[in-house]
């Protein structure tokens, strides 16, 4: 006849309403604006970290943290010259402008 004691129903109750509580309490702070936006913020952070290594593994560059006072090198080695990567950037935009105004005159 425990299962009908009212002391222990009462203490019972008084568990499952605390863990509800504390359940609800869990779920309206992670659908909160503010929690989204601060793990969006974070999420795109991390993203774009990952994207800045990834760009300078592809063209040869790889940062390390400055360290005292030799803040003005951050590279282990001399970067490679960024010539060739400007001339293609500079060849694609000349092209796309050229693009638009061919379509723009047949129109």
């Amino acid at each position: 006849m425990a299962d009908t004691d009212p002391d222990e129903l009462e203490r019972r109750i008084a568990r499952t309403r605390a863990e509800l509580a504390q359940t609800v309490d869990a779920i309206a702070d992670r659908v909160s604006p503010k929690r989204v936006a601060e793990r969006t913020v974070a999420d795109v952070k991390t993203r774009a970290g990952h994207f800045v290594a990834s760009v300078g593994d592809a063209i040869g560059m790889t940062p390390r943290p400055a360290e005292g006072g030799e803040a003005e090198r951050l590279w282990d080695e001399e970067p490679p010259s960024l010539a060739p990567v400007l001339i293609g950037v500079g060849a694609v935009l000349v092209i796309g402008a050229a693009i638009v105004l061919f379509r723009r005159r047949r129109r």
